[in-house]
């Protein structure tokens, strides 16, 4: 079975029509981030044009496999705090991220960087907890959501939980070490500030 084929015709022509990985994170950017504990496949994101993280990359997988990528999403690992789960995807040999977060500075990143390592640390001094602590850690391998094609990742009416189980079971690679990670300082007031410009609290 294609992989367009699980996909109504309109969704395929929705996706299509954002043209650009580019085009993707403006959709994501013109979503509300939802706080609940869910894990919606893309054609419920589609229709209900709200999204978490998570949903976001995987919705994001969707949409550049239509656009001609590989439906890749990668997991960063955080301490005291949560994973951040970005879509990545290569232009003229060189890798960039679709992705939504409720801090400010964990989205999109353009197609410069030379391997996954120099992709993933353009995160680092912007991924941080609402302390300000630098949390994040460790990086996953690129996952192709192919691998679950069986299931209906793209489409199902359920969650898709199997995903982020699968993300969590998979080896990561440390960013820094032990030591390292200990002599790290909190970022500024300021900097903490700008990261939660539009944050949403849960309640």
């Amino acid at each position: 079975m294609r992989h367009d084929d699980a996909l109504r015709p309109s969704e395929v022509r929705r996706f299509r029509a954002l043209r650009t990985p580019w085009g993707v994170q403006r959709m994501l950017d013109g979503m509300a981030y939802h706080l609940a504990d869910t894990a919606w496949s893309p054609r419920r994101v589609l229709t209900t044009q709200t999204a978490h993280c998570l949903e976001a990359a995987i919705f994001a997988a969707a949409a550049l496999e239509q656009l001609g990528h590989q439906p890749l999403i990668l997991d960063l690992e955080a301490v005291q705090d949560t994973d951040h789960v970005v879509a990545v995807f290569r232009a003229r040999g060189r890798w960039g991220a679709v992705a939504k977060s409720n801090f400010s500075g964990l989205c999109y990143r353009e197609p410069v960087y030379l391997s996954l390592r120099e992709l993933v640390m353009s995160y680092f001094d912007q991924y941080m907890n609402l302390r300000g602590d630098r949390t994040l850690r460790a990086f996953s391998r690129p996952v192709d959501l192919r691998r679950f094609d069986d299931r209906g990742w793209r489409t199902a009416a359920g969650d898709v939980w199997f995903i982020p189980e699968h993300l969590l079971e998979i080896p990561h690679t440390p960013v820094i070490s032990e030591g390292l990670a200990a002599r790290l300082h909190r970022v500024g007031a300021r900097c903490l500030k700008a990261a939660l410009v539009g944050h949403r609290y849960h309640r």
